[in-house]
């Protein structure tokens, strides 16, 4: 099986090293030549677990390959994935432009029968524009080429991506002829010979479940977000909360933590796009809409309670503790860390931050310079009035709080996503602060 993935970003990259790594031969096709240059010295642009041992395995066995053009190695594919960037406009669409270039140049191009595998996170009825626009290409070319487009959405996590994709709990596949299944049913067969599920489906079912899968996620997050804020002016605890939830079957654990607001490259933009989507059918999305409501209020919760704890925060000096969106990843996208961060630095407070990997993506994309960016958790702390944990790393889990203290100018703590014990932490002369708790 001869596959080309189009787009090396987190989704293009990841699925075309773990294709090859099953034994395909894959090519990954990126405009950017400055990027394939590096990819074929062994640099990987993404920070992402495993990912730089696969890639270089597979290149040097000859599996992976890496090109600038989709045209020049076309002829040799069965089957081309589009994994390019939907990046959402100000209104929360999604811009389908890099996605419906790909569909012109494969239109241009194609020779034979090839399958065209749309697995970019895109609105309901994209794979029909996909699909027209091909048929368009071919219509100037006076050509009558067969071809089918699907749907393969992508559901990985990042931090734990190579896992998911070796070991995926589900395939979405949507599809629209049998021809198009049966390749499918080949390329992930290896993927689930212990628990052999793909669900296939029609295309626009396959769309809407990446969209509906995602923001059912988020809907649980800002609904404990929600419940924290509660539990604050009741008097209940959260985290008991939480665990007599998780108990019931129906309900479960997962995503049911509260904590300082979720970010990344996927919630945030899927909400917003399913929110869209529902706006151009005339649907208003009122769940869902409240979700990213209660979302963006809860990234400010911990800026709030550092400037209720110390009165005010002008010439105070305070400490971040993470700075991705979540553990093991490198990515701020929509990071609740550059909106705490932003309102010190509005309120008069000097900002010390530390994070194991986002130091660098930070300092080049976010805060830029106005910012101190520290050396390790302990430097972090050094000279500071308040903690706040944003980013549940686990070298932030069990630190040396006895040095902490020592270092630390005052003695605040705001716990952003509910790792420590509030009585732990009393007991140790901090003055805590958690969510919900």
């Amino acid at each position: 099986m001869n596959i080309g993935i189009v787009g090396t970003g987190y989704v293009g990259l990841v699925t075309g090293a773990c294709f090859s790594a099953m034994g395909m031969n894959v090519t990954c096709i990126d405009i950017d030549q400055k990027k394939i240059e590096a990819l074929k010295a062994g640099e990987i642009p993404i920070y992402e677990p495993g990912l730089k041992d696969i890639v270089k395995k597979n290149t040097s066995n000859g599996r992976l390959h890496f090109s600038t053009s989709l045209k020049d190695v076309l002829d040799s594919l069965n089957v081309v994935f589009i994994a390019v960037g939907t990046p959402p406009g100000e209104d929360g669409s999604a811009d389908l432009s890099y996605v419906l270039n790909v569909a012109s140049e494969f239109g241009r191009n194609i020779k034979k029968y090839t399958l065209l595998v749309v697995k970019s996170t895109v609105p309901v009825g994209t794979n029909l524009k996909v699909k027209q626009r091909v048929e368009e290409e071919l219509e100037r070319r006076g050509e009558k080429i067969e071809f089918d487009v699907a749907s393969n959405p992508e559901f990985l996590k990042e931090g734990a991506a190579i896992k998911d994709f070796m070991s995926p709990d589900r395939v979405v596949v949507g599809v629209s002829s049998e021809k198009a299944r049966h390749i499918m049913e080949k390329i992930y067969k290896p993927f689930q010979l212990s628990n052999y599920r793909i669900i296939f489906m029609d295309i626009m079912s396959a769309e809407m479940t990446k969209y509906a899968s995602n923001s059912m996620l988020a809907t649980r997050i800002s609904f404990m977000n929600e419940i924290a804020r509660l539990c604050e002016v009741t008097g209940a605890d959260v985290e008991k909360v939480r665990a007599g939830m998780a108990a019931d079957s129906r309900i479960g654990n997962k995503f049911l933590y509260p904590g300082c607001g979720y970010g990344g490259s996927c919630f945030p933009k899927d909400v917003k796009a399913l929110i869209r989507t529902g706006e151009e059918n005339g649907y208003k999305m009122r769940v869902i809409s409240a979700v990213e409501e209660v979302n963006e209020a809860q990234k400010k919760v911990v800026f709030e309670k550092l400037n209720a704890a110390l009165g005010s925060l002008k010439g105070k000096t305070v400490a971040l503790w993470g700075l991705s969106f979540k553990p093991e990843t490198d990515d701020m996208r929509e990071a609740p860390s550059v909106v705490i961060a932003n309102l010190l630095l509005e309120a008069g407070a000097t900002v010390r931050v530390y994070d194991p990997i986002a130091m660098d993506e930070c300092k080049k994309r976010y805060l830029k310079e106005r910012v101190y960016y520290s050396k390790d958790i302990f430097d972090a702390v050094t000279g500071a009035d308040a903690l706040a944990l944003i980013t549940e790393w686990k070298e932030f889990r069990v630190p040396a709080w006895d040095k902490v203290k020592s270092l630390m100018k005052g003695n605040v703590i705001v716990d952003g996503r509910d790792i420590y014990t509030p009585a732990e932490m009393r007991s140790l002369g901090f003055s805590y602060y958690g969510i919900g708790r």
